[in-house]
């Protein structure tokens, strides 16, 4: 994690640690496709973050951001097909965790112009 507290930052950290555990529950239940596609698109979402902090501008952080949040908001897809789809793991808290991340994300983008 980043040195100084930084909320989005470390929001997407964490949320990416559990991604890894989720998606090894995934792969023991042999649920690849989901495991794969999970895995991608929810840590990517702080790989963007990171690579944010970094931005060579405001425009370059906004887009940054913008990717973070499409990655949050795919995520969220995700998550909800394991909700609904018959014997997939699901947790409650990280649909929690992915919904607060997207609500950060959006005000983080809304406040940058």
């Amino acid at each position: 994690m980043s040195a100084k507290p930084n909320l989005i930052v470390d929001l997407t950290f964490n949320f990416s640690l559990k991604i890894i555990g989720f998606t090894e529950k995934l792969e023991a239940k042999r649920k690849f496709n989901m495991a794969n596609q999970l895995f991608r698109c929810g840590t990517s979402i702080g790989a963007n973050v990171r690579e944010a902090q970094g931005a060579e501008s405001k425009v370059d952080f906004r887009h940054k951001c913008k990717i973070a949040y499409k990655e949050a908001e795919e995520t969220e897809y995700w998550l909800q097909l394991c909700e609904h789809a018959d014997d997939y793991p699901f947790e409650k808290e990280m649909y929690n965790d992915i919904q607060s991340i997207i609500k950060v994300l959006g005000k983080i983008i809304s406040s940058t112009h």
